[in-house]
């Protein structure tokens, strides 16, 4: 298992970005998916955003419909850290935000390894 931790969390207005970082125990490029979730008071943990790299420097990204075209996943393979950059920031989008890592495709998120979470706050 690899130790996750996040940072980059805070309150914000509406319509304003922040970028979420996860730094990895180690080497996580080559052998985990990496994901982003998040979890609003009173409600399940939901998707976000995933990365999985093919080698060198093609990766895959996933994105739950809801962020499509405000968040963008990253990472660097050097700094054994993914980003969240999330931009025009809606209320909605409070929650605290976690990062994930599972090994493969065919793993499970739930079986991986989680960060303790970021709290963004969105203020309208």
């Amino acid at each position: 298992q690899v130790t996750l931790v996040e940072s980059g969390g805070g309150l914000v207005q509406a319509g304003g970005s922040l970028r979420l970082s996860c730094a990895a125990s180690g080497r996580i490029f080559s052998t985990y998916n990496m994901g982003w979730f998040r979890q609003a008071p009173g409600k399940e943990r939901e998707f976000v955003a995933s990365i999985r790299w093919s080698g060198g420097s093609i990766y895959y990204t996933d994105y739950a419909d809801s962020v499509k075209g405000r968040f963008t996943i990253s990472g660097d393979n050097a700094k054994n850290t993914v980003y969240l950059q999330v931009n025009s920031l809606k209320p909605e989008d409070t929650a605290v935000y976690y990062c994930a890592a599972k090994r493969g495709a065919s793993s499970t998120w739930s079986s991986g390894s989680w960060g303790q979470g970021t709290q963004v706050t969105v203020s309208s």
